[in-house]
């Protein structure tokens, strides 16, 4: 989704000055004061510690994305390095870490790995410093097995490091994007102020992480060990490992009764366009009603490729790598683009949308370094209905998945979906009786999985056993209007600004919430961030309205909110339309709240909810903060509680019942203990 600007009240928040320091140079990695730096004691023949989004997996079992990695945090690893972190203020590399802690290494020192089970491929989340002017650097990070040299890879920061105000700049040096935003670095308008207040830059550094895949060229056993090292000379003056991911690649997949691109001249070497290759391909496909089939290789490819009534397969993931540049077009398209990109795309719904389109098994690899709206440089786009789209790997894109309906009847499954500029799928105007199902999103530049009911309302989708992690802006999961949409089984970590783990919003022009809203057994983790323009804390599901009322059946069921920085569940309207909208009758039901820093429930608008079987512990404040619509009237709040029993903990005690004013606008925050089985 795209950002508007809300209005903010109260004190500024949290000044970026140390964050600024981060991206300022090479040559030092500044840490704030309340990042933790210890060395681990592990021996080399420690037992690997495997993670899910840096949790026990039995804290997540039966929830999430079914992946073919296993997760491994460099944190737990041993190294000659120092950890970072736990950190969750914004523009900080412990913030952006899975987990909130990474190692930072500088030339000469490694973090090495244990191998859990059997792989011959890893990848590699990192970071590595800006250029002094922007746009990046190049730095090489060793891999051994076992202590002996298998690879080199070559660490780049070309696709990280985003400055200032939405939509970011590639530029740390650069002035305000909108001087007559208001900031809360200065509790100002700038452009309205006398004198003109003056702001640090690098100002807002964020989106500081990469990752990388690599074949190892033969298959390791459980308990080799896989050693990262930053080697001495390295051009980057540190770099930091949040974690490694390790998979048995399984063999290339062959197609022998298809049309082979190569027959076609594609170029699997990508030293040549491979983009007509592919149309004439698909052309031959349609008119013979075979499949196309891309071998093993890199495709060069640079601009959309148009699909429709095909089916088109690579050998794998891993194996078959879609890679294109972007490229800037001599006049704008009918659609505003000022670029074009690699991408597989859908006919536009207005002239009637595609269908019976079938992608599965290969990688697009994008080239987006900068934020524009405008921009159709997705990896997957248009309209496609009766659809699949399978087993990808999309990366370097704007967003991985965005369709423009109306359209219906996609499944989006078995997706690898990371570090895209925005977000990594989003349902876009009338988008029907689809699902999305066992993705893994990492590192988008806005919300992980969306739904947006622009215009026309979607209707009948789900979004089940999908992960996402570390969301750089906005939310994990966001639904924005709709009718008898379901979140169910999700795994949601690690969102780092303005924005929460699961976000139901009646925002950015989106037709109403009608018919149901199921959120239903759904885990987040250390969700719940700082809202930068309110100076407040969210809560891990937040429940907004902003352009109308909320009052559609919505039912949260079996929910886990684990370690949550501010609340576990926020219900807000915004300040200027508090007595105007509200949200009404949501059903909360079988939740487990495992720490709050501030609250369980924070109640910021009109309206109601009811709770049965709601268990807290490790309550940072009150159970419950209750604003209402901040009039703090002798009846009470406008917002009112209904306790239908079972909510255990001593949270929603009696004497905050029905509507008990217990309003502190920014309690202290109190972090929580790490999450445990209950």
């Amino acid at each position: 989704m795209f950002r508007t600007i809300m209005p903010a009240r109260g004190r500024p928040g949290r000044p970026a000055a140390t964050a600024a320091a981060l991206a300022a140079g090479l040559t030092l990695l500044v840490v704030t004061p309340s990042v933790a730096v210890a060395r681990p004691t592990s021996s080399p023949g420690a037992t690997p510690v495997v993670t899910r989004a840096a949790l026990d997996p039995a804290l997540v079992a039966g929830r999430g994305a079914n992946v073919g990695f296993v997760e491994q945090e460099a944190e737990n690893a041993r190294t000659t390095g120092e950890i970072i972190g736990p950190d969750r203020s914004a523009y900080t590399l412990p913030a952006e870490a899975s987990g909130r802690r990474a190692v930072r290494l500088t030339p000469g020192e490694y973090v090495e790995f244990v191998l859990p089970s059997a792989a011959n491929g890893i990848t590699v989340r990192y970071s590595i410093p800006d250029a002094p002017q922007g746009g990046g650097i190049t730095a090489p990070l060793q891999v051994a097995a076992n202590g002996k040299h298998v690879r080199t890879m070559t660490l780049t920061s070309q696709y990280s490091w985003l400055y200032n105000q939405y939509p970011f700049t590639n530029d740390p040096q650069a002035g305000l994007l909108h001087p007559d935003w208001w900031i809360t670095e200065c509790q100002c308008v700038p452009a309205a102020t006398t004198p003109y207040p003056s702001i640090t830059t690098p100002f807002r550094p964020t989106h500081f992480y990469d990752e990388q895949r690599l074949l190892l060229g033969r298959t390791y056993r459980a308990g080799d060990r896989i050693r990262l090292t930053a080697p001495p000379g390295s051009p980057a003056a540190w770099t930091v490992i949040d974690l490694l991911d390790s998979e048995l690649v399984a063999p290339p997949r062959v197609r022998l009764l298809a049309a082979n691109v190569l027959a076609f001249g594609a170029d699997p070497t990508g030293r040549r366009d491979s983009a007509d290759a592919l149309d004439k391909a698909i052309a031959f496909a349609r008119r013979t009603h075979l499949k196309v089939y891309l071998p093993p290789g890199t495709y060069q490819v640079n601009r959309h490729i148009i699909v429709d009534d095909v089916t088109i397969e690579g050998a794998g993931n891993w194996h078959t790598i879609i890679k294109g540049r972007e490229v800037a077009l001599p006049t704008p398209a009918p659609d505003g683009s000022v670029h074009t990109g690699v991408g597989f795309y859908g006919r536009d719904a207005a002239d009637g949308g595609s269908r019976n389109v079938h992608l599965s098994g290969f990688a697009i690899e994008g080239d987006v370094r900068e934020r524009i709206d405008t921009d159709q440089v997705n990896a997957i786009g248009g309209a496609m209905s009766d659809s699949t789209v399978d087993g990808l790997y999309l990366h370097h894109t704007k967003v991985g998945v965005w369709f423009d309906g109306p359209m219906r009847n996609v499944r989006v499954t078995n997706n690898i979906i990371v570090d895209q500029i925005a977000d990594a799928l989003n349902f876009h105007t009338g988008v029907t009786d689809s699902l999305v199902a066992h993705n893994f999103v990492r590192n988008t530049g806005d919300d992980g999985l969306a739904m947006w009911s622009e215009k026309t309302a979607n209707a009948r989708n789900t979004f089940d056993h999908n992960t996402v992690q570390s969301p750089t802006l906005a939310n994990g999961i966001a639904i924005y209007g709709g009718t008898d949409t379901t979140v169910s089984h999700n795994l949601v970590a690690d969102p780092v600004r303005e924005g929460s783990g699961i976000h139901a919003g009646s925002r950015f022009g989106a037709e109403p919430f009608t018919g149901h809203l199921r959120i239903t057994n759904n885990t987040t983790a250390r969700a719940g961030t700082y809202e930068l323009n309110w100076n407040i804390g969210l809560g891990a599901i937040w429940i907004f309205a902003l352009d109308r009322s909320i009052d559609a059946d919505i039912q949260v069921t079996g929910d886990a909110y684990l370690d949550n920085t501010y609340n576990a569940i926020m219900l807000v309207s915004d300040w200027p339309v508090k007595d105007l909208y509200s949200i009404s009758n949501v059903k909360f039901r079988d939740i487990r709240v495992d720490g709050t820093g501030t609250s369980v429930v924070s109640a910021r608008a009109a309206g109601s909810a009811s709770f049965a079987n709601v268990d807290a512990r490790n309550v940072g404040a009150v159970g419950v903060n209750n604003c209402g619509s901040f009039h703090f009237t002798p009846a009470g709040s406008e917002f009112t509680l209904t306790d239908l029993g079972g909510n255990d903990g001593g949270w929603l005690a009696p004497w905050l019942l029905p509507n008990t004013i217990t309003c502190d606008d920014r309690p202290p925050v109190s972090p929580p203990p790490p999450p445990a089985q209950w």
